[in-house]
Formats: structure tokens, C-alpha cells, sequence
């Protein structure tokens, strides 16, 4: 079955809601701009396309004078010459569909490059609340089926568009010189192939949109069990019995549809093979009666009855152009609708580096609400017909506090009470609504990522490690960094001694989010990430949380040599890392009720001192 008729069933198999859909206005345009840079080459590749379709129409010519004025003449000369041309421009043919295919090939390939790297470039640009809001499998999807669906549309646009009418122009004239009454007759067939053609059509498209459906349910279901931590559930709290039964029902619903597919995909090539077959049974019929009548020829009849099976394909793939059209069209503006979403937090045009040196960090009348989700999101992102409309709740109400060059500031207070809130201001993962955060005297809005990144460093609770080795998990945080610096910030994470007895040493991989270290393991590399990064201001929340009393002491050395050096915020819940703290924030319902020394806030009555009797009492001595 030829490429052309694959693409045609393509065409059916789509939703027909995409008919229905409003294509925002300058979609076509945006299109366009993507395609500029390789004007030249789509120039030679619609050249291709035109010249692949003449040739085509020229061969059933050649083969009439062969039959016609070669053998019923009994010229041997016009036979051998006419036969090698059929057979030179079969090989010309070859060349230039060749040609045609590696153009096709590069455009597409090209503009999937394009889109990729323009989308997931825009992605990276796109604020922390973006990623906490959307669903990594849908904009996986975009990265990689609407990009592709993009590219497929564009290129076979292209050919279908321009080559398909010419070969119908070209096939129909050079039937009609032929014979216009068999020509007109053929015509009259084609309903018998179009009109069950759409029926099969349609119910291939709700095939199509539920097959799509069931895949991502098992795909999801895979998904969620694969991972390390839904492994891990499943081996606690599941039943592997009950886990296969789960899938199994999945795989049979993807098994069923996927039969009705096959048949009724059957259906259409059956259909489209019985009409061209009917067509050349009349050509042959009707042909060879005029053959004996006088009127017609031999080589005609055979030229005709090899247009015929050329005309088909192009004829049906022209009447489903529109959707065609439309289909890229709305393919492109899923992936305008990303690029579209404008990240909340940008660098200023006029964005200057923090200075060297040690800096503070001056909390100044804050005020903060976390954005809404029409602010940072979409609906089909999220995998829901509408956005959460709830209104903006300011978390952070009027803090102000400044953390001195080379203090530490330590954060409590109960679960909740804007903690982690606070140390994402640092960093600029969010903007405030008020007020500002500043850091060496520069607001953050205002200065540039590259510096604040640099200058900044964070160890989160449940730090993240990426399934590579360690090496380049370290590497992440300074590329230029050598092996005895990783050596030293290893050493000074606690953490050497157990890297050194790996067979692989450096080059372990750590496996998924890290699961092949321990909890506390895993802390411990992160710190040593942070330590090769040297950063100036460093925040830590609950970064000794999984380590047991004596890595917990080790780690703490080692931090108290690194903050020693830094402007450090720190987020705990054990005494041991706050108590040594410059000054102690309480936090409660975003906002500071207390500030001082340990021993100040113990001294007096409040939040601190309860939870120093519930929390950090039993801690004493540790």
C-alpha cells in the first residue's frame, strides 16, 4: 500500500471535533514564521513534489506508444527506445523520490528541532509554580507527540497540498485526451470508495480518540508502578496478584480496541482496493469492446487502467485536505498555547550582578500570596476542563528581618507557618507581591539569574539527585570543578569514605531521584553539591532531617565550618542546628510573633518556648 494512502487513512482517524474547533487568529502566520529559515529548501522540495508527480503522469504515455505504434507497427526501434526511456524515467523517478524523501525528512527533522528546543527552552524559563501546577506527562506530550504531529502536518501538507492536485490535474487531462467517456465514467465510481470511506472514517476516529484513552490509562498505570516509590508502595500495601489483574484489565481493553482498529482499517484499504479494482474491470470491459468496435486502442486502454490506479489515492487524500489543514493548524497552536504562557518571573533589562563579597540579605516589608492558576498554568496542562479559580491567600504578611554577612538565622515554628515560603524568596523561585528581599544591597527582581544562581544555595529536605553517576550529579552544581575538589567536598560532606568503597567510585549511577543511596546518603551528597558550589548565601530547610544522631554531628561540623563563611538561613526542627544560631525567627501564620537568641526567646513566654517544650527539650544533650 503506497505512503499516500497511509496518510489518507491518517486523515480519517482523526477527531472530527477538529473540524468544529476555532483556530485562534494568527495561528497560520505564526506557522509560517517557524518555516522562514528553510524557505529555500521547502522551494526545492515543492519542486521535487511537482516533478515527482509529472514524471508519474508520463510513464502510462510511453507504455500507449509501445502497445500502440511499436508492437502494431512492428517498429523494433521505437520499442527498444521507448521501452529504455520507460526505463530511465523509472530511474529518474526513484532519484527524485529519494530527493523528495530526504528534503521531507530534513524539514520535518529540522522543524522538530526547532519546536523542541523552542518549547522546552520556554518550559525552563517558567516559574517554580508552573511545574508545581502541571502534569509532567502532558507536557512530555507536547515535547514529543504534538511536536511531531506538528511536523507530520506540515510536511504532508506540503506534499499532499501541491503534489496531489498536480497529479489530479495532470492524470485527468491526460485521461480526458485519452478517452473522456470512460474518464467521466471512472469518476462516477469514486462514491463507492468515498462515501463508505468517511463512515469507516468516523468510527475510526472514536476508535482513534479511545484507543489514545486507554493507552495513557496503562501507560499511567505503568508509570505510577515502575518508579521507585510506587514500587515501593506497591510491595508494602499491594497484592502482585491483584497488581497483574489491575494491568491486565487495562491490556485487554487495549487488546480489544486495538482488533477493531486492524478490522476496520482492513475495511478501508478493502474498500479502496475493490473500487480501483471495479474501475480497471470497467476500463478493461468497456476498453476492449471499444478496442473491437475500432474506436480506442490498445495502449490506451492499458494508459487509462494505469491512471486509473493512480488517481484514487490522490483523490482521496485531496477530500480530506481540510481536515488536513485544520489538524495542523490546531496541532501547532497546542504548542503556541505553551509558548503563549508568559513567565512570571523575568530578568529586568537592566538586571546587575550582585557584588562580591559577603552580602546580606534584608527581608523588607513582604507581603506574598502564591499565584493563581490562571496566572502560571493551563487547563489542559493540568488535565482539567477549568482552572482553579480560588482566589490569591496571602501566606507572608509585613515580614521584615535582615540576616546580617556571615550570620546564621535560623526559622521555627510550627508546620505550615510560611517557613519554606520565606527561603524561596531568596532564591527568586517566586516574586513577592510587596515589599522586597534583597542581597548585597540588590533587590533580587533586580538582579541578574546568573548571579543570584551563583550566590545562592539551597539543600532542600528531600534533595534531588538525577539518575546519573555522582560525578556529574556533583558536576551539576560547577562544571569546571576537578577531582580532588569533589574529593574535598565529599570530605567535608562526611561522605568520602563510603564513596570511596563503591567499585565505580565517582562514576556510580545513583539511580532514579537517587533511590540506590540511603536517605541519609543522599542528604549527604546534596551537601556535598552545595559545599563544590561555594555559594555566599546559603539556605538549608531541614537539610540534616534524614541523618541519624553521628552522621547528623559530622554533617553539622561541617556545615557550621561552611556557614562560618556564608550568610546562612536555616530551616530545623532539632535543636542542635538552631541553637547556635545569630538570631532565631519564630514564624506562625506568615508572620514573625519572635526574634532572638536561643537563650533570649527561652527566657520569656511565646511560641518559642512551647515549642521548645514539645519539640527541642527532649533533644537536650544529643
Amino acid at each position: 500500500m503506497s505512503m499516500g494512502h497511509w496518510a489518507n487513512m491518517r486523515s480519517m482517524q482523526r477527531s472530527r471535533d477538529v473540524l468544529a474547533h476555532k483556530v485562534k487568529k494568527g495561528t497560520l502566520p505564526r506557522i509560517l514564521e517557524f518555516a522562514r529559515p528553510y524557505r529555500s529548501l521547502i522551494a526545492i522540495f515543492i519542486g521535487a513534489v511537482l516533478l515527482d508527480a509529472a514524471i508519474s503522469s508520463v510513464s502510462p504515455l510511453l507504455l500507449r506508444g509501445i502497445l500502440d505504434h511499436g508492437i502494431d507497427d512492428n517498429n523494433r526501434g521505437l520499442i527498444v527506445f521507448l521501452a529504455v526511456m520507460t526505463g530511465l524515467l523509472a530511474i529518474f523517478e526513484a532519484i527524485v523520490s529519494l530527493a523528495e524523501r530526504r528534503i521531507s525528512a530534513w524539514l520535518g527533522e529540522s522543524l522538530i528541532f526547532d519546536l523542541r528546543q523552542r518549547v522546552y527552552r520556554h518550559i525552563q524559563s517558567m516559574p517554580i509554580a508552573f511545574f508545581s501546577r502541571t502534569q509532567t506527562g502532558a507536557l512530555i506530550t507536547r515535547l514529543n507527540n504534538d511536536v511531531i504531529g506538528a511536523q507530520q502536518a506540515f510536511t504532508e501538507l506540503f506534499s499532499n497540498a501541491i503534489g496531489n492536485v498536480v497529479m489530479v490535474v495532470l492524470i485527468l487531462s491526460a485521461m480526458f485526451f485519452l478517452s473522456w467517456q470512460i474518464t467521466i465514467v471512472a469518476l462516477v465510481l469514486l462514491p463507492l470508495f468515498l462515501v463508505p470511506a468517511r463512515l469507516v472514517g468516523r468510527r475510526l476516529g472514536g476508535l482513534y480518540r479511545r484507543s489514545m484513552e486507554l493507552n495513557a490509562q496503562m501507560n499511567n498505570v505503568m508509570t505510577e508502578r515502575f518508579n521507585v516509590a510506587g514500587a515501593m508502595i506497591v510491595k508494602l500495601f499491594g497484592s502482585p496478584a491483584k497488581e497483574v489483574a489491575y494491568f491486565e484489565q487495562r491490556a485487554l481493553q487495549v487488546r480489544d480496541i486495538g482488533i477493531e482498529q486492524a478490522t476496520y482499517s482492513r475495511i478501508f484499504f478493502v474498500t479502496l482496493s475493490l473500487t480501483a479494482s471495479l474501475a480497471t474491470a470497467f476500463a478493461y470491459g468497456f476498453g476492449g469492446l471499444a478496442v473491437t468496435w475500432g474506436t480506442i486502442s490498445k495502449g490506451t486502454i492499458v494508459a487509462l487502467t494505469l491512471y486509473l490506479t493512480r488517481l484514487y489515492g490522490p483523490l482521496t487524500q485531496l477530500s480530506s485536505l481540510h481536515l488536513d489543514f485544520m489538524t495542523a493548524l490546531v496541532t501547532f497552536e497546542r504548542l503556541f498555547e505553551v509558548l503563549d504562557l508568559e513567565p512570571t518571573i523575568k530578568e529586568s533589562p537592566d538586571a546587575m550582578a550582585i557584588p562580591e563579597g559577603p552580602v546580606a540579605v534584608v527581608f523588607d516589608h513582604v507581603d506574598f500570596a502564591y499565584p493563581a492558576a490562571a496566572e502560571v498554568s493551563l487547563a489542559s496542562l493540568e488535565a482539567v476542563a477549568v482552572l482553579d479559580d480560588t482566589p490569591r491567600t496571602e501566606v507572608l504578611h509585613d515580614v521584615s528581618f535582615t540576616v546580617s554577612a556571615g550570620t546564621v538565622t535560623a526559622l521555627v515554628g510550627p508546620s505550615g507557618a510560611g517557613k519554606t515560603t520565606m527561603s524561596m524568596l531568596v532564591s527568586r523561585l517566586y516574586d513577592v507581591d510587596r515589599g522586597s528581599v534583597s542581597i548585597g544591597n540588590v533587590d533580587v527582581r533586580s538582579a541578574t539569574q546568573l548571579s543570584l544562581s551563583d550566590t545562592v544555595g539551597v539543600v532542600a529536605q528531600d534533595p534531588h539527585l538525577f539518575h546519573d553517576t555522582l560525578r556529574a550529579n556533583l558536576l551539576y552544581a560547577r562544571p569546571e570543578a576537578t577531582v580532588a575538589e569533589m574529593e574535598t567536598a565529599l570530605r567535608s560532606a562526611q561522605i568520602y569514605d563510603m564513596v570511596r568503597t563503591l567499585p565505580l567510585g565517582l562514576d556510580t549511577v545513583v539511580g532514579e531521584r537517587g533511590y540506590r543511596l540511603s536517605g541519609g546518603e543522599k542528604q549527604r551528597v546534596a551537601l556535598a553539591r552545595l559545599l563544590l558550589k561555594s555559594p555566599r548565601v546559603v539556605v538549608l530547610d531541614e537539610a540534616t532531617a534524614h541523618l541519624d544522631a553521628e552522621s547528623e554531628a559530622a554533617v553539622q561540623r561541617a556545615l557550621d565550618e561552611t556557614m562560618a563563611k556564608c550568610t546562612s538561613i536555616v530551616i530545623a526542627h532539632r535543636l542542635s542546628t538552631i541553637r547556635n544560631a545569630d538570631q532565631i525567627l519564630v514564624i506562625d501564620a506568615g508572620r514573625i510573633v519572635q526574634r532572638g537568641t536561643h537563650e533570649e526567646l527561652i527566657a520569656m513566654d511565646g511560641l518559642y518556648n512551647d515549642l521548645y517544650q514539645t519539640q527541642f527539650a527532649g533533644q537536650e544533650g544529643r
